[in-house]
């Protein structure tokens, strides 16, 4: 498969790939921890389907030496028993979130709540900003089909 637009090739793409990673600086330059995003990164990727950021976050975060086991399973996090309650709490926030459209309420107060039990307020910043940001990068890539696979740790650092 071949992306629709070449996203790295034009101009305008590229300038505003410029400023939403300045925005993911401030979130990975944040006390949340980075385990923490790696795994809402893959998982919000895998929810939306984008093979590209699913490929690109399991192999950031393999190289980075998350455990593989951990990165398999978060598709099925309700059911593993690798995963902090504070990161159970972040995937849940996670799914709410990028399942706006599915929840007629958005993301429950509950889910919100749980979260706020494990993560100071700069870290909820971080963790919403997170959300949103890994979701507007999904949205881009499977609206253009960027294809999945051919992407190496670091290629974009």
């Amino acid at each position: 498969m071949e992306a629709r637009l070449n996203f790295y090739g034009n101009a305008v793409a590229t300038k505003f790939g410029r400023y939403i990673n300045s925005a993911g600086k401030v979130i990975s330059d944040s006390t949340l921890p980075h385990a923490t995003q790696e795994l809402v990164k893959l998982r919000a990727s895998q929810i939306n389907g984008c093979g590209f950021c699913t490929d690109m976050h399991f192999k950031d975060a393999s190289h980075a030496g998350e455990d593989p086991v951990r990165l398999n399973l978060v598709a099925a996090w309700r059911e593993a028993k690798v995963f902090t309650d504070a990161e159970r709490a972040a995937l849940e926030l996670t799914e709410q979130g990028t399942r706006i459209a599915d929840a007629a309420g958005g993301v429950t107060d509950e889910a919100w709540a749980e979260a706020a039990k494990y993560y100071d307020e700069d870290q909820l910043a971080a963790l919403v900003s997170l959300i949103a940001l890994i979701n507007t990068y999904n949205r881009m890539n499977v609206i253009v089909q960027q294809p999945a696979g051919d992407y190496q740790p670091g290629q974009f650092a």
